[in-house]
């Protein structure tokens, strides 16, 4: 990812990532740079409680719309935990690229990674859904 900037994770969100990128699984893929980028992101992030996050802020089960800048083709994801993740359902893993790139962003940023081909860049145009917004936080 090329743009860094302090993200905002629930406390909730941040344990069970900082689980995650402690597993066997994140630890065979630990060379991949977008989780290292990850864990760089969750040491600095700002953490909330759950009742606190901002209305406009990616967490963890948020489905949000977003534009790639330079084709302007909108998306529309859910980010989820990678054993939920299923692209043709539009459900991705926040250990995908763009997973970790839109964690703790908010609308109206805009998020680039880098691909083998450049560097590609979507604008956050809404988040339609938010757990902690939306009430629906276990």
């Amino acid at each position: 990812m090329a743009n860094r900037k302090q993200i905002i994770v629930t406390r909730e969100d941040h344990a069970r990532l900082e689980s995650l990128l402690a597993s066997s699984f994140a630890a065979a893929c630990s060379d991949r740079p977008h989780l290292q980028s990850l864990r760089g992101e969750l040491d600095i992030a700002q953490v909330v409680n759950s009742e606190e996050v901002p209305p406009n802020v990616v967490t963890m089960n948020s489905t949000i719309r977003m534009r790639e800048v330079r084709t302007r083709e909108m998306e529309t994801y859910t980010l989820v935990y990678p054993e939920r993740a299923d692209i043709a359902e539009g459900k991705l893993s926040v250990l995908a690229p763009i997973g970790t790139a839109i964690l703790g962003y908010q609308v109206g940023d805009i998020v680039e990674w880098n691909v083998p081909g450049g560097t590609i860049r979507f604008k956050i145009e809404e988040l339609v859904f938010q757990p902690e917004r939306d009430g629906v936080v276990a």
